[in-house]
């Protein structure tokens, strides 16, 4: 009997303790996000690594993203993408090329440019991780499980710089035992950029630089 006292108790504690981790995650999170809103315009540069010791891929690739409200304009291996309200505009360089879309529905839970800093809202349960000291800087890591059993994500660690609340890097796992980090370079905010960065200049790429534009219906 005094056993399964014991046992019962170390469950509730447990479930408490957990219960706890869930929320201080949840809240720390949401600061960011707050903050984040607080922005007129952000700017980062960012790498991006990918990584399979199985496969033995390691690859490393340097972007940019430029954000203002839902708007954006991010920049990535050779190829731009813009959105500015209405349609997300993908253009190609290496092909000449641009398609036009308009947002999907299936983006909800990704992690697309708009939805940085706030995917983690829908999809995914949380818990404190662990606090490392990287370059002198203190990091609370926070930890994400897809609540979708057939997700192909494993865990996504979100790293926030616990003295300025900005997203510091993101490391997604997937099942195929991938790592996919983002690393943050720079972060500013409230930069003198002009709106034109969010709008696509079709004369620009049409007449000028005869670039294939395709809309699928």
């Amino acid at each position: 009997m005094r056993k399964l006292i014991v046992l019962v108790v170390l469950s509730i504690m447990s479930t408490s303790i957990y219960s706890q981790s869930a929320a201080s995650a949840k809240a720390l999170l949401d600061e960011v996000a707050e903050k984040v809103q607080t922005y007129n315009n952000i700017s980062i540069e960012f790498d991006h690594k990918l990584d399979n010791s199985v496969a033995n891929v390691h690859q490393q690739t340097r972007g940019d993203i430029t954000l203002k409200g839902d708007l954006y304009h991010f920049s990535y291996m050779g190829t731009e993408q813009l959105f500015d309200g209405k349609k997300v505009y993908l253009i190609i360089h290496e092909d000449e090329e641009v398609i036009i879309q308009k947002p999907s529905a299936t983006e909800d839970n990704a992690l697309t440019p708009s939805k940085i800093f706030s995917f983690y809202k829908k999809g995914f349960s949380y818990k404190m991780d662990e606090l490392k000291t990287i370059k002198g800087v203190k990091i609370q890591y926070v930890k994400l499980i897809p609540i979708d059993s057939k997700s192909d994500i494993s865990s996504i660690l979100v790293g926030i710089d616990i003295r300025t609340k900005h997203l510091f890097n993101i490391i997604e796992t997937g099942k195929n035992k991938t790592t996919t980090t983002l690393e943050i370079r720079t972060f500013k905010t409230n930069q003198p950029i002009s709106n034109n960065l969010f709008i696509f200049d079709t004369v620009k790429y049409k007449n000028q630089k005869k670039y294939t534009i395709s809309e699928p219906k």
